[in-house]
């Protein structure tokens, strides 16, 4: 363990809970719009323009926090970034492509000659579901210290498709709220294909990650730690439970219809503490904890000013968006 600096233990901490909540709110907001990328891939044609619009004012802000969570791990860890990203160097690659490939296919669709704009449909969707199984893929390499053997690649391979389907049910619950009519029933349907998916690959992840890791285990089944660590599987195995009851009610094309949304997004926060609990104090786990991989004080100290400043305009940037664009999206990009 490395020598901690005096009066300074805290700045890395500080900096690692704004990397986690950027990295957090990224998943959780691009989550949604990867998800309908996803979607469009098996929607009728008739409805692939009034799903576009429902994300139109909000996908390209939401990659905001992926930024801002990479940017913090470039200047506040720069002994970890080298590591990390070196050892992720074709899957960050491969999902920066389905990134771009994403923006370009959004702004060619509306441009191009009716006989094209499928193709441009399909690069939207495409583009969606590489970003997507990319970021499951790093998230699953990460977790295990990029181990190296068929079983750790197996590992990351089960999280990219728990990601994508986690993704697919949050696009699926965007849609409830943001849509109605025809596309509302179908969006229902869609979230109730999705949710066996979500539901198996969450236990599968939750069986496989104590057993490919040590350091997972002994922190998830040592007392007293077992029992106060229950709430998490609790409140995340209750909220998939009354996601899935509200899909069967009536209620979720009319007054209800944010609450499958909101309830996909509380697992996805208790699954982030879950990690950030499993993965502390580690930057890299087993191999490089905060204070290792942090920036000298003076430069930590010199950065923090600057994401005091930052972190709060971008929320209020993002608050200030969702709400402008808040109510039921038309395909004309207008919302009421």
């Amino acid at each position: 363990m490395t020598t901690l600096w005096q009066g300074q233990e805290g700045l890395p901490l500080i900096f690692m809970a704004l990397m986690g909540l950027a990295m957090l709110l990224y998943v959780v907001l691009d989550g949604f719009d990867l998800g309908v990328g996803l979607l469009m891939g098996v929607a009728p044609e008739p409805h692939k323009d009034r799903m576009v619009a429902s994300i139109g004012p909000f996908w390209d802000a939401n990659e905001t926090w992926l930024v801002l969570g990479v940017g913090l791990l470039l200047v506040a860890f720069p002994k970890a970034q080298g590591l990390i990203l070196s050892s992720l160097y074709v899957p960050v690659v491969l999902m920066l492509l389905g990134l771009m490939l994403r923006g370009v296919a959004f702004d060619f669709r509306v441009k191009v000659q009716a006989q094209w704009k499928p193709l441009w449909n399909f690069a939207f969707s495409a583009g969606s579901l590489l970003a997507a199984l990319s970021q499951g893929w790093m998230l699953g390499r990460y977790i295990t210290g990029f181990g190296q053997g068929w079983g750790y690649d197996l590992f990351a391979a089960l999280i990219a498709l728990s990601l994508s389907a986690a993704y697919l049910l949050l696009g699926a619950g965007w849609l409830l709220m943001k849509t109605d009519g025809a596309l509302q029933v179908l969006a229902q349907r869609w979230a109730k294909w999705a949710w066996p998916a979500v539901v198996l690959g969450l236990g599968l992840v939750s069986v496989a990650t104590p057993w490919i890791s040590p350091t997972v285990r002994e922190r998830w089944f040592a007392l007293p730690e077992l029992i106060a660590l229950l709430p998490i599987p609790l409140v995340s195995a209750l909220a998939l439970l009354a996601l899935r009851a509200n899909l069967n009610s009536r209620r979720v094309l009319d007054k209800l219809c944010w609450l499958p949304f909101a309830l996909m997004v509380l697992v996805m926060v208790m699954a982030f503490f879950g990690l950030a609990y499993s993965l502390y104090p580690y930057v890299l786990i087993d191999r490089m904890t905060v204070w290792q991989a942090a920036a000298a004080p003076k430069s930590l100290q010199f950065l923090l000013v600057g994401a005091l400043i930052t972190v709060p305009v971008i929320l209020a940037y993002t608050v200030f968006a969702y709400r402008v664009f808040w109510g039921k999206s038309k395909e004309s990009l207008s919302y009421g």
